[in-house]
């Protein structure tokens, strides 16, 4: 394994190989180009581990890439701010660990919601590449890829069907916001890979062994 093969696998989105093998490497190669190598498969796989609320971990990566930072240049900035825009994603993962346990009711469940679609999904095979992504005062719960797609996938959880369906609350004003949402965030990264919209709502309460997961796909925007 070399370090092409490295970023050939980053390239892929396989970031946990990148990872391992980038580590095997710099073992035994502390120089500049492999320590480069650590340092961006570290970034992916921290990111990673804040998407799969495994931020004990994280933070144990960060601590890793601040001591790689100090032995590499970083000319044009580019290592700098991928440092912050880590540190931006652990506050923004440990405010989701405080209020799943200390926040009002409301809030802890649609936590714990969000929590149970992403390893729902991962599970299905789907790679999270983000988590509560705000464009302006709109957010998408949940951006994934699977199978070639982009998929943007809004999550509704509730106690129980009582009053209402889940899927009632993806109402115009709140598809109105996510198309805006989705067109910025396509448009942020440059991409023109086929997408998708899915919504999963969720029945139950914290606790629940056995809550009720629907997955539905291609959720019409219109």
């Amino acid at each position: 394994m070399t370090i092409n093969d490295v970023f050939g696998l980053r390239n892929q989105g396989r970031a946990e190989e990148a990872y391992e093998a980038a580590r095997s490497i710099y073992a035994v190669d502390k120089r500049s180009y492999s320590a480069t190598a650590m340092f961006w498969t570290a970034v992916d796989v921290l990111k990673l581990r804040v998407s799969e609320n495994r931020m004990e971990e994280a933070r144990k990566i960060y601590l890793a890439l601040e001591r790689l930072l100090n032995g590499l240049k970083d000319e044009k900035g580019w290592m700098r701010d991928a440092m912050k825009k880590c540190q931006a994603l652990l506050e923004k993962g440990n405010n989701r660990e405080r209020l799943l346990e200390e926040g009002p009711e409301h809030l802890r469940t649609g936590i714990w919601g969000e929590e149970l679609a992403a390893a729902y999904l991962r599970e299905k095979g789907y790679v999270i590449l983000e988590r509560d992504w705000h464009s302006k005062h709109r957010d998408i719960d949940i951006i994934a890829q699977n199978d070639g797609y982009i998929v943007f996938v809004e999550v509704k959880t509730r106690r129980n069907c009582d009053y209402a369906d889940p899927v009632e609350a993806v109402n115009y004003q709140k598809l109105k916001n996510l198309r805006l949402a989705i067109n910025h965030y396509l448009n942020y990264r440059k991409t023109d890979s086929p997408w998708r919209f899915d919504v999963i709502t969720i029945i139950g309460s914290i606790g629940d062994l056995t809550p009720e997961i629907n997955h539905i796909e291609e959720f019409s925007l219109i």
